[in-house]
C-alpha cells in the first residue's frame, strides 16, 4: 500500500485574527520496503503466531496456550534429562515410550490448546473488525485463510513435533534409536509427516467451527464438543453397538492416532478378548487408504466449511 504523510503544522503557528496560518505543507512518499503478497501472508503468519502463544498480550493471555505446551513437551525433556544423567536402561525398564505410544502424554494438550486457544484467532479478527483492514492489503480471502491456517498448523507443530524430537534425542542419547544415520533420517521424516498430518486435521476442524460464530465462547464450546463427542459418539456406535468400524471416519482423535501409528508402521492388534471394550479396539478393521482417505476428508471439508463462511461474510 502507497502510504503518504499528513500535513504538517507548525507548533509555533502564529494566529491572526484568531485564524491560524499553515506555515508548511508538504507530502513525502513512502520510502519503506514494498512487500507482495509473499510478505503479506509471511506478516499474518508471524503475527498470529505470536499472538496464539500469547507474545505482545498480557500475562493472562500467556497462561493457557503456554500450560498446553508445558503438558506435551515437559514429559520429552525428563525423558532426555533421564537419559543423560542416570545409569538406567530406559528400553529394558519400559521407561522411554516408543515414538506413536508418547501421542498419549499429548492428546490431552493437543485438545486443550485447540478448543481454549485457537478459536481466538478468527473470531478475534472479526469480532474488531480487522478483517476488512487485512483484505484491503495485497492479501485476498484465500491467502489470509491459508495464512491463518498455517499459523496454527505452526503452534499446534509445537506440540506434535517438538516432543517428538527431544524423545528421538533421549533415544540417541541412551544409545537405542535408530541404526545408521539413514534411518535416523527415516524416523525424524516420519515425526514430522505424523505431526503435520495430526496438525492439519485438527487445525481444519478447528477453524471450521470457528468460522461459523462471532462470539469465542460459542467457538471454544463447539471446537470442545466437536473433540469429544465424536470420540464418544462414534465409539458408541462401533464398539458397544456393534455397527460398522468406518464410522470411526467421524472420530476426529481416534482416525488422527490411527494415520500416526500407520505412519511409524504399527498396525493395531488384532481384537481379543482382553482387548475388547478398550478404546479403538476395531481400527484394526480398517484399510491404511481409508485411514488416509478419512483424514484428507477432514482437512478438505473443515477448509470447505471456512471458505464457505468467509465467502458469504465478505459478499454480505
Amino acid at each position: 500500500m502507497t502510504a503518504s504523510s499528513a500535513t504538517v503544522l507548525d507548533d509555533s503557528a502564529a494566529f491572526d485574527d484568531g485564524a491560524a496560518r499553515i506555515l508548511d505543507q508538504s507530502y513525502r512518499p513512502y520510502e519503506g520496503t514494498r512487500h507482495r503478497l509473499a510478505g503479506a501472508m509471511r506478516a499474518v503468519v508471524g503475527s498470529s503466531f505470536r499472538f496464539t502463544l500469547g507474545f505482545g498480550r498480557s500475562a493472562r493471555h500467556k497462561v493457557l496456550p503456554w500450560l498446553a505446551v508445558v503438558i506435551g513437551v515437559v514429559p520429552a525433556i525428563v525423558f532426555v534429562g533421564i537419559a543423560t544423567v542416570l545409569d538406567v536402561d530406559l528400553i529394558s525398564d519400559q521407561i522411554l515410550p516408543d515414538y506413536h505410544e508418547y501421542y498419549g502424554f499429548i492428546r490431552v494438550a493437543l485438545f486443550f490448546y485447540c478448543g481454549i486457544v485457537v478459536p481466538e484467532i478468527l473470531v478475534a479478527d472479526r469480532r474488531n473488525g480487522m478483517l476488512p483492514l487485512y483484505l484491503s492489503t495485497p492479501l485476498r480471502l484465500w491467502s489470509y485463510l491459508a495464512s491463518k491456517a498455517a499459523a496454527v498448523a505452526a503452534t499446534l507443530a509445537v506440540l506434535t513435533v517438538g516432543p517428538l524430537l527431544f524423545l528421538l534425542v533421549a533415544y540417541t542419547v541412551e544409545g537405542s534409536g535408530p541404526g545408521g544415520v539413514g534411518d535416523w533420517l527415516i524416523v525424524l521424516l516420519r515425526i514430522l509427516v505424523a505431526g503435520a498430518a495430526i496438525a492439519a486435521t485438527v487445525t481444519a476442524a478447528s477453524l471450521a467451527i470457528s468460522s461459523l460464530t462471532d462470539r469465542r465462547a460459542f467457538a471454544v464450546i463447539g471446537v470442545i464438543l466437536l473433540l469429544l463427542g465424536s470420540n464418544l459418539i462414534t465409539s458408541a456406535l462401533v464398539e458397544v453397538a456393534d455397527l460398522d468400524p468406518r464410522l470411526y471416519a467421524f472420530n476426529l482423535g481416534e482416525i488422527g492416532a490411527a494415520l500416526k501409528d500407520r505412519i511409524f508402521g504399527v498396525e493395531p492388534p488384532l481384537p481379543t478378548q482382553s482387548s475388547e471394550g478398550s478404546p479403538g479396539w476395531r481400527m484394526n478393521e480398517l484399510s491404511t487408504m481409508f485411514v488416509v482417505a478419512a483424514n484428507v476428508a477432514w482437512v478438505l471439508v473443515g477448509g470447505a466449511v471456512v471458505w464457505w463462511r468467509y465467502r458469504r461474510t465478505v459478499e454480505s
